[in-house]
């Protein structure tokens, strides 16, 4: 599990030293304003991606486990499509997606579900290689096609940024299904005897708790957008944007962690161990995330304003600080969430991430109008401390835990240690 965790950071940093250069090349490239335009544009794809969740997110590694893969698949393929089109509908009535992309968004959204769904099922078969080379495809090719556009075809524009997104996911999809083909063909036992009618119902039941929970969460990390948009146009949604982003670059350790959690979790009905394995995982992950963090928001302003971006992004390490606190909850959060999910009691994430998202609406009635982008930060860990503390909460109660077992021990360590001189020899 160890090897697996460490395999995935690496990719992901790799993968997001990537993103973050692009940050830097799209903010002198496109812009404050375009910067804005492509951070809402992606935000109302994502938003439909995390709803199609539902069946092509975590509802498949869970399923997986218990049911043949092609009682997953179709489901998840047919349901990308129709997910998509009943996210995006209400974005549409209610003026919420940027005039003249609408159909942009709708693509998006479904391309990028298709590769979620076929990540997850190489996950689900424990194909960690293929996991890792589909994600390191998506983040190489949207890097090495933008530079190519924009310095090579001379196209610097969010048409020529859209471009690069939509052919780097076009080859990354393509792949993971080659990847995937030979899984296809293999039956499982597990299935034999069971009603397709009843897998599928069992398993939408399963993943609308998942994809509320999904939707409640990405909303409370995106919806400031829409809120500083209306009230301070595209360049406040950029600034916001590339603040957040370089903040959000340090989830990459809990992303990678939660996945493998996930996948330990829902593999075993034993309390004990699902226990064991969260709490040590939770620990290595939030003193991952305080050092890292740290790090980031040390950067100081005039570092980011003459030589990563421009002179448009001053305020940017305000948001930066403003999001730190929240950063790190959010990030340790995802541990407790998976534990939820991979355990089959997702409505306690769910509820979580409800909650999270009524304390960013109520916080952020009073912060954004009053203090604009570095409110609509501050907002955001506010919200994202609060969940963190409702989990901390429930997982306390339902597990027995005393809150001193949260904190790393001399035995933590010990045991860290030795996982990593082992992965160091190769065993």
């Amino acid at each position: 599990m160890f090897r697996n965790i460490v395999s995935i950071i690496g990719v992901r940093y790799l993968v997001a030293f990537l993103n973050l250069l692009l940050i830097f090349i799209n903010s002198k490239t496109l812009g404050r304003e375009g910067m804005g335009l492509v951070g809402v544009i992606y935000a109302s794809a994502n938003l439909a991606v995390i709803f199609n969740s539902v069946l092509c997110g975590n509802t498949i590694v869970y399923f997986m486990n218990r049911y043949n893969l092609r009682y997953v698949f179709y489901p998840a393929y047919i349901w990308a499509f129709v997910g998509s089109a009943v996210a995006c509908m209400p974005a549409f009535f209610f003026d919420m997606l940027p005039e003249g992309y609408e159909v942009i968004v709708f693509g998006l959204a479904v391309l990028i579900s298709l590769v979620t769904a076929n990540s997850s099922m190489l996950l689900g078969k424990d194909n960690v290689k293929g996991f890792n080379l589909v994600f390191i495809l998506q983040g190489v090719l949207t890097f090495l096609l933008l530079l190519f556009l924009y310095f090579i075809v001379d196209y610097k524009t969010v048409a020529g940024y859209l471009a690069g997104l939509f052919a780097a996911h076009v080859i990354a999809y393509i792949y993971s299904v080659v990847l995937l083909f030979p899984y296809l063909g293999k039956k499982n036992n597990a299935s034999v005897g069971k009603p397709f009618s009843n897998v599928l119902k069992e398993m939408f039941l399963y993943g609308l708790w998942s994809s509320m929970d999904n939707l409640a969460e990405g909303l409370t990390t995106r919806l400031n957008y829409f809120l500083i948009h209306s009230s301070g146009g595209y360049g406040n949604v950029g600034l916001l944007d590339s603040g957040t982003k370089m903040s959000e670059s340090v989830w990459h350790v809990s992303n990678s962690i939660s996945h493998i959690e996930h996948n330990s979790v829902s593999k075993t009905t034993d309390r004990r161990e699902q226990k064991r394995v969260t709490l040590q995982l939770f620990k290595l992950t939030y003193c991952a995330l305080i050092v890292i963090t740290a790090l980031v928001a040390s950067v100081p302003e005039w570092f980011f304003t003459k030589y990563l971006l421009n002179l448009e992004f001053t305020g940017i390490r305000d948001v930066i600080i403003g999001l730190s606190p929240g950063i790190v909850a959010l990030g340790s959060n995802r541990i407790l969430s998976h534990y939820y999910i991979g355990s089959g009691r997702v409505k306690w994430s769910t509820f979580c991430s409800v909650f999270g998202l009524v304390t960013l609406l109520i916080a952020g009635l009073f912060l954004i109008p009053a203090y604009g982008v570095f409110g609509a930060a501050v907002t955001s860990s506010i919200a994202y401390i609060c969940m963190l503390a409702f989990s901390v909460v429930v997982f306390m109660k339902q597990t027995g835990t005393l809150f001193r077992e949260f904190i790393p021990s001399k035995d933590d360590w010990n045991e860290l240690v030795k996982k990593v001189c082992r992965y160091c020899h190769g065993d």
